[in-house]
């Protein structure tokens, strides 16, 4: 019998719940707030079948651009063809979660401030652009010693009666 191409098909591991995860949902998955502009990360949770986003959208992370009550619009990138498309849909807070994507820039963000303040109190100019790390310097291999090692000649006779 040929394979099905419904909504949900090929999703029989991908949405199903992980390990030892299984159960009831976690309070904190409804009662965190998400503001508009936020990075979201799409995880669909099998359990809850209402606000599911098509398993294309499983894995995928987006910037909320809507908040109702019990959904959240997000926009993501699909690339359709030679074009990549903005997608905006509509997603269950279970099915979301906040996205660890920025988390970086924003501790960068914070310390090049703290860094820029530093120098403007000492009077100085400096760059906050991030360098690449560049060869590690040069050294000297002392107390070294060296050992010569010889080859033990094959012989084929002595190998054929089981010698050496």
């Amino acid at each position: 019998m040929p394979a099905g191409h419904g909504l949900r098909s090929r999703t029989r591991d991908l949405f199903s719940r992980p390990f030892r995860k299984k159960g009831y949902i976690p309070l904190s998955t409804y009662l965190r707030t998400y503001k508009i502009g936020d990075y979201v990360d799409i995880k669909v949770n099998g359990a809850v079948h209402k606000g599911m986003p098509h398993k294309f959208y499983h894995g995928r992370t987006g910037h909320v651009w809507n908040v109702t009550k019990r959904a959240i619009g997000v926009e993501v990138n699909k690339q359709v063809g030679n074009r990549i498309i903005r997608k905006r849909i509509h997603v269950r807070v279970e099915h979301v979660q906040p996205s660890r994507c920025a988390e970086e820039f924003k501790l960068r963000k914070v310390k090049n401030d703290q860094r820029k303040a530093e120098a403007k109190a000492r009077g100085e100019v400096i760059s906050t652009k991030r360098q690449p790390e560049g060869p590690k310097p040069g050294f000297m291999v002392e107390g070294a010693t060296l050992e010569t090692v010889t080859p033990i000649p094959y012989d084929v006779v002595n190998d054929l009666k089981g010698g050496y």
